[in-house]
């Protein structure tokens, strides 16, 4: 087959059918209202990717609490957002009904912004600490958690990604760090209880067989005691943990996995490879064919850091140099086994057309990602996100808020 036959061929998610082989990574965009609703921005931006015909959309960690939260204009999922969220769904589907939307559902945990919002720790670590969760407070957490998932699904979702990733609550729980004694602690049997349990939950509440269910997990945090790791104080890879979870969450209903890695706080170039580190994106295929091996077949596995290879040029090699994009890459690595679709983060922010121009024959006219990285000094800024090189309004705001906070100096979230 063809790249492009590769790429646009369907692929089943549970009982649906997912048009291609694309997928749009969770990319927060800071947009929201002040309740947590989607703006004229954010309206914009998933119009756009339901016109490109995408197979499946990952809507941005979408936030179960306005108390803990990482984001001040974060799109948020409570009682006080049904009527703005099925609307927002409404819409969506009038514009295209093929693409599937999931969403993502998150709880900040220790990166929830303090000045705004309640930072709470499962166990306090050198870079953020917060309030200590109680295991009553956490079980409050589930039960928010389950109650987004039936709201995800009454207002027309296709599904949830429960975000068990870059440094968020759910990862928090499941590090080897979290070596506290307690019900979420400790043993691999306790921190993984909060992931199962949560699943268990869903399935059991949300009752759909339609209804999909997944995560994105973040497959070695790259520092010690993160995820993936042997130990609490050691950053020496080891994914017995890791396969452990994906398979657990198989079969408690997950009929699909994003595999990524890193944490965006700590490990940033580890979950998105840079321009001048784009190497790091070798070592993601190796994660998603430990993560196809335990899986079965299926249960779709999306793969992470394909947006790096672009259309060449970008300091990676394959064997032959003309197999060096995104497309080569991604259809190769589909039709080896090693992943079944490939997922698009930034790519999505430069050209959310994609998948529409290359069905069309229109390649020649996409937009690829110069890895600049402007959305991530964005989204560290706390602004409204987007594509800097390929839409004017985002370029206009990183230029204002350039000038009004000057140059910036961190490079993570």
């Amino acid at each position: 087959m063809s790249y492009k036959e590769t790429l646009l061929d369907p692929i089943k998610i549970g009982t649906r059918e997912c048009k291609n082989r694309f997928f749009v990574q969770a990319m927060e965009c800071t947009d929201a209202d002040a309740d947590g609703n989607p703006t004229d921005l954010t309206y914009q931006r998933y119009e756009n990717l339901y016109k490109g015909g995408w197979g499946l959309i990952d809507l941005e960690a979408i936030s179960i609490t306005q108390e803990s939260r990482s984001r001040l204009a974060q799109l948020m999922i409570m009682e006080k957002n049904v009527p703005a969220l099925t609307n927002f769904m409404k819409k969506l589907k009038e514009v295209n009904k093929d693409p599937l939307i999931v969403f993502q559902l998150t709880h900040s945990g220790e990166l929830s912004n303090p000045k705004f919002s309640r930072r709470v720790t499962v166990m306090p670590s050198y870079s953020y600490g917060g309030d200590l969760l109680s295991e009553e407070e956490v079980d409050k957490i589930i039960d928010d958690f389950v109650l987004a998932a039936k709201i995800a699904h009454d207002v027309g979702a296709d599904g949830i990604d429960m975000k068990l990733c870059h440094g968020y609550l759910g990862s928090q729980i499941l590090r080897p760090f979290n070596s506290r004694k307690w019900k979420y602690g400790g043993s691999w049997k306790n921190r993984r209880r909060f992931a199962f349990d949560l699943y268990e939950r869903i399935a059991k509440e949300v009752n759909d067989k339609n209804f999909l269910i997944g995560s994105k997990i973040s497959a070695w945090e790259g520092f010690p005691g993160g995820f993936g790791t042997e130990g609490p104080d050691s950053p020496i890879l080891d994914l017995t943990e890791p396969l452990d979870l994906i398979k657990g969450l198989e079969e408690r209903g997950a009929q699909y996995i994003v595999q990524s890695a890193g944490s965006p706080s700590i490990t940033v170039t580890l979950t998105q490879a840079e321009k001048n580190y784009p190497y790091i994106a070798y070592l993601h295929p190796y994660f998603q064919k430990e993560f196809k091996k335990v899986l079965k077949p299926e249960t779709v596995l999306i793969g992470s850091n394909y947006s790096v290879w672009g259309n060449g040029n970008k300091n990676l090699q394959m064997i032959d140099p003309k197999d060096n994009t995104m497309f080569k890459v991604g259809s190769h690595n589909i039709e080896r086994g090693i992943v079944d679709m490939i997922g698009l983060g930034r790519q999505s922010f430069a050209d959310p057309l994609l998948p529409k121009k290359l069905a069309d024959g229109n390649e020649k006219d996409i937009h690829f990602c110069t890895l600049c990285d402007n959305c991530l000094e964005l989204l560290i800024r706390q602004e409204h996100i987007g594509c800097c090189t390929y839409n004017k309004y985002y370029t206009n705001v990183l230029v204002n808020v350039r000038k009004e906070k000057g140059k910036l100096t961190q490079n993570h979230t």
